[in-house]
């Protein structure tokens, strides 16, 4: 390999302009083999990607040039379907083992890049899918089927519509596909989603101040139990705790590993600590700084102490030899009470209404003296 089939003029700082896509899509992905020459042709499948967070798997057994962003035709049940390339090469395999695609499972083909003809075909379906949801609601309420439709996707031929509905039950919708049909002549597909799912397809701004992990990069949804609350001594404030789904953050887990393990290496909570002169039950813990709070009485913070997890378990077993320190504190090792230093505590919020009363001040003097 010389240096001219080597090329990095696509590249700024070290960082692929190919492997970086369409911002505008979710679930985006970064292919940082893209600039490597040859990789590309070391499979034939690719990752193409429809409305929201549909993703799927395809065979490029025409050998097309593709590249990440391109808009591909590619085959449906029945017809065909329009969507956008977001990964090819050997990511592709990489990806298809994570999302614990079935040795079984059909792997359709891509059958060209779309034509204007596609595209514009693809356009008009997308236009009637809000409208499309709005009506199959009301069917369904006249219905009195207990479920939620959260979106409808047409496929980009036009020929077929996929329904997404959230239901708490089991639901016989047999007779809502025989409405729709009629109402709209397309194919009918129901699907079921759970409200993470719903989420992830609607998308939205967390209270952290980014778009929601389920919109972006999140593909498989873990359970997320309250344990995870717990372990991390958040306030149980369901108003908090709850995302937009209405089920609890997918992000309590995200740390939940780090401070359980923190957390086998405390002292456990019921054993008390005994001294020369009192006995001293848990309080509280920090479990991240390693320190632990006792209190002389076993319900109100009295004479609080804080200790350090070795010394605690020091502590612990001189009792267990019968022995009782005169206080817990070591004098030669002490805590480290230092906390990091945030900006924004040094500056005082109202240290802009202090400057306008001066100014107010030094005018009001400018009146006076002009009026002498």
């Amino acid at each position: 390999m010389n240096d001219q089939e080597y090329r990095t003029e696509d590249c700024l700082r070290g960082i692929c302009a190919k492997g970086c896509g369409r911002q505008d899509k979710p679930l985006n992905t970064y292919d940082y083999l893209a600039d490597i020459p040859q990789s590309q042709d070391e499979t034939p499948y690719v990752e193409i990607q429809f409305k929201n967070t549909r993703k799927g798997f395809f065979i490029n057994d025409n050998h097309l040039p593709l590249s990440k962003g391109d808009i591909v035709a590619v085959e449906a049940n029945p017809g065909h379907d329009i969507g956008v390339v977001t990964l090819t090469g050997p990511l592709v395999e990489k990806q298809m083992r994570r999302s614990a695609l079935r040795s079984n499972a059909e792997i359709r083909r891509v059958y060209r890049k779309a034509r204007q003809a596609d595209i514009e075909k693809w356009e008009e379906s997308k236009a009637l899918e809000h409208s499309t949801m709005i009506r199959s609601r009301r069917i369904a309420a006249d219905l009195q089927l207990d479920m939620k439709i959260g979106d409808v996707e047409y496929q980009g031929d036009g020929q077929k519509a996929i329904f997404y509905y959230i239901a708490d039950g089991r639901v016989d919708f047999r007779q809502l596909i025989r409405v729709l049909a009629d109402a709209f002549h397309v194919r009918i597909e129901m699907r079921q989603i759970g409200a993470r799912q719903e989420a992830g397809r609607i998308g939205g701004i967390g209270p952290c101040g980014r778009e929601l992990c389920c919109t972006t990069w999140m593909k498989n949804f873990n359970s997320v139990s309250t344990a995870a609350v717990r372990f991390q001594d958040i306030s149980p404030n369901p108003q908090k705790l709850a995302g937009q789904c209405a089920k609890l953050k997918c992000c309590l887990n995200y740390e939940v590993d780090t401070y359980m393990e923190a957390f086998r290496k405390l002292p456990p909570r019921d054993i008390t600590l005994e001294s020369a002169d009192a006995t001293y039950y848990y309080f509280k813990a920090d479990i991240l700084a390693q320190t632990i709070t006792y209190s002389t009485d076993r319900r109100l913070a009295a004479n609080l102490v804080t200790l350090s997890a070795q010394r605690a378990h020091e502590i612990i077993q001189l009792n267990r030899q019968g022995e009782k320190p005169i206080q817990l504190l070591d004098n030669n090792v002490g805590i480290d009470s230092s906390r990091p230093i945030d900006l924004v505590e040094q500056e005082s919020l109202t240290r802009f209404d202090t400057s306008r009363k001066k100014n107010r001040k030094n005018r009001r003097g400018r009146r006076d003296n002009n009026a002498q």
